[in-house]
């Protein structure tokens, strides 16, 4: 029987989860630019104060969002923590969980479209990011250390991906610096479905 999530919450993990939600909005604004200066970073622990989203997902209506489907949609939703995908011709629609940015002021809201998709996509840490964390390695090839899991399709805006992870605890979490993050099988999927063009909302 699996464990019920709620049944882990304790006064003082309320605490330790206020106090860093207030650390967090305390942040500069040079802190809040330099982590954008990435929005990809290495798989780090996740620690227990940083909450899952327990909130059930919802079917949702392209037409609220999108003011047609040519070359397919996709809606990041940065609140209920879950991508939706639908296909140009309305037959297809998936929605998957998902991880989202840390902060707000790390959360880049708008249109886009997909620019590329890379099948085992590697990874480089910007000069900043290298800075910031000298013991990163300065190059990450495709494999299971990749922060960028197994696919990528990579946004308008430079440095922001929707990709796959290979740290599952990062899913239904804030836990980005910026990207949207799915399960390895749910980027695999939807990187089967989008192509060059899909258009991208992030709300």
């Amino acid at each position: 029987m699996s464990e019920n999530p709620l049944a882990r919450v304790s006064r003082r993990g309320l605490l330790l989860g206020s106090a860093m939600l207030g650390a967090g909005f305390g942040a500069s604004r040079a802190d809040a630019q330099s982590a954008l200066d990435n929005s990809t970073e290495m798989e780090s622990d996740i620690r227990q104060e940083t909450p899952r989203n327990i909130s059930s997902f919802r079917t949702l209506e392209w037409r609220d969002h999108f003011s047609s489907l040519r070359g397919g949609a996709i809606l990041a939703d940065t609140i209920s923590r879950c991508v939706h995908f639908w296909s140009e011709d309305g037959g297809t629609y998936r929605i998957y969980p998902s991880s989202v940015p840390m902060t707000d002021e790390l959360t880049r809201r708008g249109r886009t479209e997909v620019v590329r998709k890379v099948l085992g996509p590697d990874w480089r840490p910007t000069p900043s990011m290298l800075e910031r964390y000298p013991e990163w390695p300065p190059y990450v090839p495709p494999g299971p250390d990749n922060p960028l899991g197994t696919h990528a399709l990579y946004l308008g805006w430079q440095f922001y991906r929707i990709h796959g992870t290979h740290d599952t605890r990062k899913i239904g979490r804030r836990s980005s610096s910026g990207c949207i993050g799915l399960y390895n099988e749910h980027i695999a999927e939807l990187y089967s479905f989008a192509r060059v063009g899909t258009q991208v909302l992030l709300i």
